[in-house]
């Protein structure tokens, strides 16, 4: 009983704390976000995102052996509805991310707010549209990021690289810098429950995150891809390729679009 009531508080607890941040974070977007300057919403932001983390015990480790460039276009494998505050808690973006992701109880308007680009994937004008708003918005100096699988995969795994999205950053004439993203344990191993997959709602991994002990995030940054006089095609798969080989992945060219 006595372990029964201790881990019934190790997730009461953070999840009482989880709803109390969204709910600061659901008011901060309403009734400040409107008086500051977008600086100072990234500040906030980034701070918010750290902040969520820490609640739910994830530690985030940034490995950079090359500096943040200052105008890219950025792009991820992706495993986790973690991802979007990982990166944030570095430095935030504009996500282009899946439609139903703006249908999540409050997270969902949170990530609106905090500049979230939602897309219907499969329809082809609505890439358009997205494309076309994306030229705008990095060539107004806005830090774009976005998951080229265009879906959560399980570590370990690397889905094909759609490359529609990246002719964004060839005409805006901005490179792509890849990340590398991965969830690990105390022994450096990934970490299954950062994993997103299949069935499992939000709430479902959300709770699976609140059970686990010493999650670390590793974001990995990697040098840039210049896109000058190169192919949409072969720009995702060299960003896929280098994101392999960082995650030591051996399927590196197994799949492609």
């Amino acid at each position: 009983m006595d372990l029964h009531r201790q881990g019934t508080r190790m997730v009461v607890l953070p999840f009482v704390r989880v709803m109390l941040h969204l709910l600061q974070g659901l008011c901060t977007s309403a009734f400040i976000f409107p008086l500051i300057s977008p600086v100072n919403r990234d500040k906030r932001i980034k701070k918010w995102s750290a902040e969520l983390l820490a609640i739910l015990r994830i530690q985030v480790d940034i490995q950079a052996d090359v500096e943040q460039a200052p105008h890219a276009v950025i792009v991820s494998n992706h495993v986790s509805w973690l991802d979007i505050f990982v990166i944030n808690s570095l430095q935030p973006c504009r996500f282009v991310a899946k439609a139903d992701i703006r249908s999540w109880p409050a997270l969902g308007w949170l990530c609106e707010k905090a500049g979230t680009i939602f897309i219907a994937r499969g329809k082809q004008r609505e890439v358009r549209r997205v494309y076309e708003g994306l030229v705008t918005s990095i060539q107004a100096g806005d830090r774009i990021a976005f998951f080229p699988e265009g879906t959560t995969a399980a570590q370990g795994t690397l889905l094909p690289f759609h490359p529609n999205l990246f002719e964004a950053a060839i005409e805006a004439g901005v490179p792509v810098q890849p990340y590398a993203l991965r969830y690990v344990d105390a022994q450096g191993n990934f970490h299954t429950a950062a994993d997103f997959i299949g069935d499992m709602t939000f709430v479902d991994s959300m709770l699976l995150i609140m059970k686990t002990h010493k999650m670390t995030a590793q974001l990995i940054l990697l040098p840039t891809i210049e896109t000058v006089g190169v192919h949409r095609r072969d720009l995702s798969l060299t960003a896929r390729q280098v994101i392999a080989e960082k995650l030591g992945y051996s399927d590196a060219s197994k799949y492609v679009v």
